[in-house]
């Protein structure tokens, strides 16, 4: 993303080439705000510059509906030579020049995380996207005309044009299944941590601490690391004028919100701020870092390190689930990412807390988007038909 205000077309496009080249960099130009958003708007469209140039064999204003259908065909089952098995960088710095990095694919292949743990490697043939990747492709596309027609660059989205969208995207009938914890899970998981904590202090409080906050306030990972758009400090805790404490974090979309801290995440703020050497709360004043890294100065911005503490963690768990002989548990477990604590806490709350109460503190846009973690009517209904017989005798 730090190249993007200066990127210039390579020289070996094509004239007609390098407009779209420049059309599309001014058109990712809108979403640096959010490297999230930036990431995932130039993968889908820089897919689409190059298999239009490659493939097609045409320009972006070439493009008809049948065109795009095909481009999706193509990302659904790209073929073997798109495809790596690992997540490589597109390019290398090397002796202060960049260079484009012979290893990296527009698609990656994966396994499960519980597939990997059982020695098992990601595979070529087995690659096909996700429902949930060819909506996203197809709206960022779509958004991509959108924009070029505005420009004056084309005379028409041939994106809106596909009039049976669902031969490309399903339709789901019901909830989303939610992936979290279980409620034993998540007792040996923060247990875990409690120990590791207890066993080594130096390392595994500031592990204890992110684990709270992910679970008790529903965090996402960005919302704990530094970035560019901001830093989480202790003053980010604050209290208002009846004596209530809340915590201020940016979300998804740069927007910022507010979190009701509740008893238990306020003592275990204080645990932190007692094992760091500082007062019991912070002040107004206090804009040290959250979670500061542990040599040197400065905060946690590494989003992978924060993953692979929580999976120390998790492994940790899933071991003391098998020494229970709790084995579907720890099989479970085995594929549980940090984002599952965030799921794991609204699903818990939201059985006692109002949904609007719910929502607002997780930063959900609608209401529909908190109800998906509500179950009790799926419970009901299973319950219902878990009798049913095939033989009336």
């Amino acid at each position: 993303m730090e190249y993007i205000d200066n990127a210039s077309p390579p020289d070996d496009l094509s004239e007609a080439q390098s407009r779209d080249f420049t059309i599309a960099v001014q058109f990712l130009q809108q979403y640096t705000g959010s490297a999230a958003t930036f990431n995932s708007y130039r993968r889908e469209v820089e897919n689409l510059l190059q298999w239009t140039w490659h493939i097609a064999l045409t320009t972006l204003d070439g493009l008809k509906r049948e065109d795009i259908e095909k481009f999706i065909r193509f990302s659904q089952r790209p073929p073997a030579a798109w495809i790596g098995v690992k997540k490589a960088p597109r390019f290398i710095d090397s002796e202060s020049e960049r260079r484009p990095n012979p290893e990296w694919r527009p698609f990656v292949a994966t396994v499960s995380k519980s597939a990997h743990k059982k020695g098992e490697a990601p595979s070529k043939k087995d690659y096909f996207a996700s429902n949930n990747s060819i909506k996203q492709l197809m709206a960022i596309c779509s958004s991509f005309y959108q924009y070029l027609l505005l420009e004056e660059y084309v005379y028409s989205n041939p994106v809106a044009l596909i009039r049976q969208k669902s031969k490309f995207v399903q339709k789901r009938q019901g909830q989303t299944r939610v992936r979290r914890l279980s409620p034993l899970q998540w007792q040996v998981v923060i247990t875990t941590a409690e120990q590791m904590a207890a066993d080594n202090p130096g390392s595994h409080e500031r592990t204890l601490f992110m684990l709270s906050a992910l679970y008790s306030m529903y965090l996402r990972i960005s919302e704990l690391a530094a970035s560019d758009r901001w830093t989480p400090t202790m003053n980010d805790f604050h209290k208002d004028n009846d004596g209530l404490w809340w915590f201020t974090t940016v979300g998804k979309g740069n927007k910022e919100r507010q979190i009701a801290v509740s008893d238990t995440m306020l003592a275990a703020l204080k645990r932190w701020r007692k094992f760091r050497g500082l007062s019991v709360l912070p002040t107004p004043a206090d804009d040290s870092p959250l979670l500061p890294v542990h040599r040197g100065q400065g905060p946690m911005a590494n989003t992978t390190h924060i993953r692979s503490i929580v999976q120390d963690c998790f492994d940790k768990a899933i071991q003391s689930l098998v020494a229970q002989q709790q084995t579907e548990e720890a099989e479970s477990l085995m594929g549980a990412t940090v984002h599952w604590l965030r799921h794991t806490g609204i699903s818990e709350d939201v059985k006692t807390r109002p949904r609007e109460h719910v929502r607002d503190d997780a930063g959900h846009s609608s209401s529909a988007i908190t109800d998906k973690y509500i179950d009790i009517e799926l419970k009901e209904r299973h319950k219902s038909a878990k009798k049913k017989r095939i033989h009336s005798l």
